[in-house]
């Protein structure tokens, strides 16, 4: 938190296969993400990866394990939070059951993530609202390149995308067990959960990450 107590802002991403995979065709999604300030990996399939390619990586950085150290922090620090994404009905309980698991914590405002072009009234919220951190529950690449275009206009001195953490906190989807996380098996857990959605997801994005990292491989012999 020294940058947000410095008033600096600060815009921080995390990063998975199936992220990695979408940048290399989209360029404007690239570029937000290159423009962050702070990049961790949360994706047990990246770390490998780093690793096989010589990079010293020394953890996985889940986002929702992110998002709970960081409200705990900011609940301290007196700090307000935003919380913008998700269902009006998720984030409405998110917002509920984070002010009574972190004592102290203020929840400037929420608003749901379904805005579409009505972008500026929403960051307008955003701003007016005084919030310190912004957490951000949209898809990508939209929430990457929202909060890049935007950044300027928040009025935030720090905001981090979180993809489906507000849907875990509302207990709408649950977390793969410790033991699926730590083998990198937690996506294998989300097909079961919605195989309809993820299967063909999943297929497609590891399938294309596998052969991303074989063609680094060779290149680097």
């Amino acid at each position: 938190m020294t940058r947000v107590d410095a008033g600096r802002f600060t815009q921080h991403v995390v990063v998975n296969v199936a992220k990695l995979v979408h940048m290399q065709a989209d360029k404007e999604l690239a570029k937000s993400v290159q423009d962050c300030d702070l990049i961790s990996i949360d994706g047990m399939g990246v770390i490998w990866a780093a690793r096989m390619l010589g990079h010293a990586v020394p953890e996985r950085v889940a986002g929702v394990d992110l998002f709970d150290r960081l409200l705990a922090e900011a609940a301290r620090l007196g700090l307000p939070v935003y919380l913008l994404g998700a269902t009006d009905e998720v984030v409405t309980r998110v917002a509920t059951i984070c002010t009574a698991r972190y004592s102290g914590l203020q929840v400037a405002g929420y608003h749901h993530g379904y805005f579409g072009d009505d972008q500026q009234s929403v960051v307008d919220r955003i701003r007016e609202s005084g919030a310190r951190l912004l957490f951000v529950a949209i898809t990508s690449p939209t929430k990457e390149n929202f909060i890049n275009r935007w950044q300027a206009a928040l009025g935030v001195d720090f905001v981090m995308g979180v993809g489906g953490t507000f849907d875990v906190v509302a207990g709408k989807v649950s977390r793969a067990p410790r033991w699926m996380q730590r083998s990198g098996l937690e996506w294998f857990f989300r097909v079961l959960q919605e195989p309809r959605r993820m299967w063909r997801r999943y297929l497609v994005t590891n399938s294309k990450f596998a052969l991303m990292l074989g063609k680094a491989l060779i290149v680097q012999r």
